[in-house]
């Protein structure tokens, strides 16, 4: 059949298409800014009619009313990475947390782990062969709409249409529901002194030639800030915002000096503004990969000076990095940190980057502790920690014992703490593991 005419036939409501949705069944959202708000209303709609029915995705972005109290009996989010919106379901028990690193959420749809029913996805208008784009979420709702049973597609103008192994043909398709819904944005976020200052810690340890790897938030948009006067940058990472844009303008990044994909910017899924998506609109320079591909650290390691950079909510004395709880509480997911560490080790000359405020509650709390509270969980170990920076100063873990990494880490601990870190660290472990 002619591909228009199998297009045409798959048109429907985003009503009718939901109805497929029956209880019990296992449905993934596709990834961040690029849910299908329009699909995901209509799921919700059907709730009087609906029981036990299982929602997977990582970050979400939309309003996750299927988290609500009174929907628990209609929806269980089984979530792999815990958002604002989920995070008092997983909590009051309404629904639950998998511990996942994010490479390896594909093996978990596609080797029978969370084998979909119905994924529900948000595409480009096909092109003239056919071919749809998942466009700013290709990570792992690509592989989950390889293997589901049934694959509902939100068309959409505004979805970007971008390059890579980030297509999916109509023929793949079962129920199309356009849409012209403006694709979720996530604005600049605030840089303040502190974030400016850890930028430029950071920004220090970046050599020409580079290959940044950058998470979300304010942190990595400063470290851009000082990347100006840098040569020849690259940028292998699962997401990207506005920032790389300029130094690609710029010509600060030419990704010349990458070996994986040389001369293109690799990501797995974007968040940002209509600015960053007009940039990947129909852009080559950017090859969008699935994240099992992206995030793989033997993928990462191919590429020289890979310098990753990533968040934490609070270190130990030890370097243990916790970057996903807040004591007990799940307070977000372990995302792709752990890829990344163990890519830049693998990688010739490469840099693994925990940066954090060194004071958390208006400067109240030492996010350095002498020991990690009881119910916490450690994101990434002591033994893969490289360097660890904070607004005051850089400290370089690797190859030191457990008393250099002490003191490395008080080094760049907010001062005012210093003795009341000395002080439950003598307590913990004995007078030696300090000097005073």
């Amino acid at each position: 059949m002619d591909w228009k005419a199998d297009y045409a036939n798959k048109v429907t409501t985003a009503a009718d298409a939901l109805k497929v949705v029956k209880s019990g069944d296992r449905v993934v959202f596709a990834h961040a800014c690029g849910e299908p708000l329009d699909l995901v209303d209509a799921l919700v709609a059907r709730a009087a009619d609906l029981e036990h029915v299982e929602i997977n995705h990582m970050v979400a972005m939309g309003k996750g009313e299927y988290c609500k109290p009174e929907l628990a009996d209609s929806f269980f989010h089984k979530s792999l990475f815990v958002g604002a919106s989920s995070r008092e379901a997983v909590k009051d028990g309404r629904g639950d947390y998998i511990p996942v690193f994010f490479s390896e959420i594909p093996k978990l749809f596609c080797e029978g782990y969370l084998t979909p029913d119905v994924v529900l996805i948000h595409v480009s208008p096909p092109d003239k062969h056919g071919f749809c784009s998942f466009g700013i979420s290709v990570d792992y709702t690509k592989p989950a709409a390889q293997v589901a049973k049934t694959v509902i597609a939100q068309v959409n103008p505004n979805m970007p249409r971008t390059h890579g192994d980030s297509f999916i043909h109509v023929s793949e398709i079962d129920l199309i529901v356009e849409s012209e819904q403006a694709v979720i944005e996530l604005p600049p976020p605030r840089i303040g002194p502190v974030e400016e200052a850890i930028g430029k810690n950071i920004a220090g340890l970046v050599e020409d030639g580079s290959c940044l790897q950058l998470g979300i938030g304010g942190i990595p948009d400063a470290v851009l800030l000082f990347l100006h006067g840098k040569n020849d940058l690259g940028i292998h990472s699962e997401m990207f915002s506005e920032g790389v844009v300029d130094l690609y303008n710029e010509g600060v990044i030419t990704n010349s000096a990458k070996k994986y994909h040389p001369g293109k910017m690799v990501a797995t899924f974007l968040m940002g503004t209509r600015r960053l998506y007009d940039f990947v609109d129909d852009n080559p320079i950017v090859n969008m990969l699935p994240v099992n591909i992206v995030n793989d650290a033997y993928v990462i390691a191919q590429n020289d000076r890979v310098v990753a950079i990533n968040s934490a909510i609070q270190v130990d004395l030890m370097g243990q990095v916790v970057a996903d709880t807040m004591g007990p509480v799940q307070f977000t997911g372990i995302g792709g940190q752990v890829d990344f560490v163990r890519g830049a080790a693998r990688s010739r000359d490469g840099k693994a980057i925990i940066a954090l405020p060194s004071t958390a509650k208006k400067g109240t709390v030492s996010r350095i502790a002498a020991a990690l509270a009881p119910g916490t969980a450690v994101t990434t170990m002591r033994a893969d920690v490289d360097y660890v920076v904070t607004e005051h100063g850089v400290a370089h873990l690797r190859g030191k014992g457990l008393r250099e990494r002490a003191e490395a880490l008080l080094a760049i601990a907010d001062p005012a703490f210093h003795d009341q870190i000395r002080e439950e660290a003598a307590a913990l472990y004995g007078p030696g593991r300090l000097p005073r």
